[in-house]
């Protein structure tokens, strides 16, 4: 066992011990021992443990520390070693810092909004559970680690998306996550095979220092480069964790799972693990272009129609899932240009405001009684004033606002994609740029409908809305009625401290994270792509770059889609009915979601199962256990009945028998000695 900072380790399994206290003394599996505030109180400490260091790392990282070394060897097969150990760098510092952060306040956020529910503590073993698989994910040193904390999040997430799992519809969203994230996962593995079986090795440093080696082989049995066939097997992976086209069909249903959990989930952890993970292996996209000319295709079209998808929905938390799922393709077109600092940079920023939008979406849930229907919202700006002012602030952060950490990041991934040289690239930089406007339609379209305009709920404050989380009364005010009212300070204090970085962590870190060399070393850009050469070029600091952009096309863009957002749901509430009735076809297909969800259900699950059906009675039923099983068991009957006959107790018969035995033996002995 090598040498370990003892740091390292502790930010790593502090969220594990927790959730193993609150999981295993809290829940009734080994007794009740720790209550309900003991649980969140020895979670929370333990995540402070743990963000703290985070940030301690961080600031060793920026002064140039780094480390790569094994904590254990975990199996041989043969030379090659499997390992469990940390890579410490500022790609996995920045990381560490945004997970443990925005977990950090989930877990305070969750005393206030599952406060009556009866799962508490076994939520809180669950989130830090969660955490402690992502930071092993990110601070792994090879793909064996990397490998079993991306199924860790993946079967954490299922527990969490089904954590009422007495509700059908939570059954139904953590088991669709699950079986789409492990089509994703099939490409995954592949993709490390690969590598493992070409490279010799499983450690990321051995393995990027034969990408050259390895970007000369072809594909056994045919004209595909190795190194293209291993990264987008490898994006397929990404494709399933970060909810891209057309793996992408799980996130939204995973609203069914509380609030908390889907900040936690959809801003800073398991969606961003896909991200992360072509971040780190640059090193081989850089040497193909088809992988990444398919990664930026892929990101370009989800940033763009399934932004569309939010325009046309009703329920607050799934308006922001449908955002997630644009701004992970935005991430991804930045991928695929090249522009890995600027997709980190984005990650970064979008964890922050994106977590912000959906605990000041679970405010609101708790504000409103548990209803998550926005037209049955209206006016809560003057019930829910702290609510008000950070949702505001994550929305502006989310549309790209000049000075706001949102736009800073946005704005350098639309430049990115149309100075990319990669086929693709002129689509993604139309797609990213229409979905700017498309952003800010949905984003102020939910923010007027909710805090502005004539209130729509009813006298008890429950609309009538179809709203999933009142059935748990989990947010801790759970059935009374009358006006909309402000929530506890353990939920909107999150509010306010994610509302700071959404406002100017883009701002401070903008310098150093693009153009100040922090992830040189870490991050491989070849001179064939010209992307972050360009930025780079036409750089001049934070204010003039935010000043220049109040005359660009984004910046059009996006008070466009806002005015009209005001107007329509504002001022003329009667126009998008009008729409809704003039363009009655497309919003059919906008509701069914492109048919997506059907065609999972009626095409390839009634495919798989048809041919599941044929297999078990044609191949199970009829060949094994009809021929092979039950035919062998025939075979031996009957030659047992002719055998039987053969015995019939007469001397005669056994005598003739014995002629013509002898017979045929003086025959085959004369034919053989001719």
């Amino acid at each position: 066992m090598s040498s370990v900072p003892s740091l390292y380790l502790v930010i790593a399994l502090a969220p594990l011990l927790g959730a193993i206290l609150a999981g295993l003394f809290g829940t009734g599996f080994m007794g009740n021992f720790i209550s309900r505030r003991g649980s969140h109180l020895i979670t929370i400490a333990l995540m402070v443990v743990s963000t703290v260091g985070s940030f301690v790392v961080l600031s060793d990282v920026i002064n140039g520390a780094r480390f790569d070394g094994t904590l254990y060897t975990w199996s041989m097969l043969g030379q090659a070693k499997l390992e469990i150990g940390f890579l410490i760098d500022p790609l996995t510092a920045l990381m560490m810092v945004v997970v443990t952060f925005v977990s950090l306040m989930v877990h305070i956020y969750t005393i206030g909004y599952m406060a009556d529910d009866p799962g508490y503590q076994r939520f809180f073993a669950y989130i830090s559970l969660f955490t402690f698989s992502m930071l092993m994910l990110v601070m792994s040193n090879n793909m064996v680690q990397l490998f079993f904390g991306w199924e860790a999040v993946g079967l954490v997430s299922y527990l969490l998306i089904g954590f009422w799992y007495t509700r059908p519809t939570a059954i139904f969203a953590n088991m669709k996550a699950f079986v789409i994230n492990r089509v994703g996962d099939f490409g995954f593995v592949l993709g490390i095979g690969l590598l493992f079986a070409y490279a010799g090795s499983m450690h990321y440093g051995d393995v990027f220092k034969q990408a050259d080696q390895l970007a000369g082989l072809k594909l056994p049995g045919s004209d595909w480069m190795l190194l293209t066939v291993a990264c987008i097997c490898l994006f397929i992976g990404a494709m399933g964790k970060s909810a891209q086209v057309p793996l992408h069909a799980w996130l939204p249903d995973s609203m069914e799972g509380p609030t908390p959990i889907s900040a936690l989930i959809h801003a800073a952890t398991m969606v961003t693990a896909g991200i992360f993970m072509v971040a780190r292996f640059s090193p081989l996209f850089e040497l193909s272009n088809t992988a990444l000319s398919f990664v930026i295709v892929i990101g370009s079209i989800g940033a763009l129609f399934l932004g569309i998808l939010g325009i046309v929905q009703n329920d607050i938390k799934r308006v922001v899932a449908y955002s997630t799922l644009s701004q992970l393709g935005y991430m991804t077109v930045a991928l695929g240009a090249s522009a890995y600092s600027v997709a980190i940079f984005h990650l970064m920023t979008h964890a922050f405001f994106k977590a912000l939008l959906f605990l000041g979406a679970g405010s609101v849930i708790i504000g409103m009684h548990h209803n998550q229907d926005i037209r049955t919202m209206g006016g809560l700006r003057k019930y829910m004033p702290i609510t008000w002012i950070t949702f505001l602030i994550g929305t502006l952060s989310l549309v790209g606002t000049p000075f706001f950490s949102g736009f800073y990041s946005k704005e350098h991934i639309i430049e990115a994609a149309g100075a990319a040289n990669v086929w693709g690239a002129s689509f993604a930089h139309y797609a990213t740029l229409i979905g700017v406007f498309v952003t800010s339609l949905y984003s102020f379209r939910v923010y007027f409908l909710v805090f502005h305009g004539k209130e729509r709920f009813d006298s008890h404050g429950h609309g009538h809305g179809h709203g999933h989380d009142h059935d748990h009364h989990d947010a801790g005010h759970g059935g009374h009625g009358g006006k909309p009212h402000e929530s506890p300070w353990v939920v909107t204090l999150p509010l306010v401290l994610l509302a700071i970085p959404s406002i100017i962590i883009g701002y401070l870190v903008i310098d150093p994270l693009l153009f100040g060399g922090y992830f040189k070393g870490v991050i491989t850009v070849l001179a064939s792509h010209p992307a972050m050469h360009e930025l780079t070029v036409g750089w001049h600091g934070p204010v003039a770059y935010a000043m220049h952009a109040f005359t660009s096309v984004p910046f059009m863009l996006m008070i466009a889609g806002a005015v009209i957002a005001y107007y329509c749901y504002v001022i003329n509430d009667k126009v998008p009915a009008t729409i809704h009735k003039t363009f009655g076809w497309l919003n059919t297909i906008l509701e069914n979601k492109y048919y997506v969800d059907w065609f999972n259900e009626q095409v390839i699950a009634r495919g798989v199962r048809c041919i599941g059906t044929g297999l078990w009675k044609g191949g199970d039923r009829g060949i094994i256990d009809g021929v092979i099983i039950n035919g062998a068991s025939r075979l031996v009957v009957a030659f047992a009945a002719f055998g039987k006959r053969l015995q019939s107790g007469y001397i005669y018969h056994y005598a003739f028998a014995m002629i013509v035995g002898l017979m045929v033996l003086i025959t085959f002995f004369v034919l053989v000695h001719k």
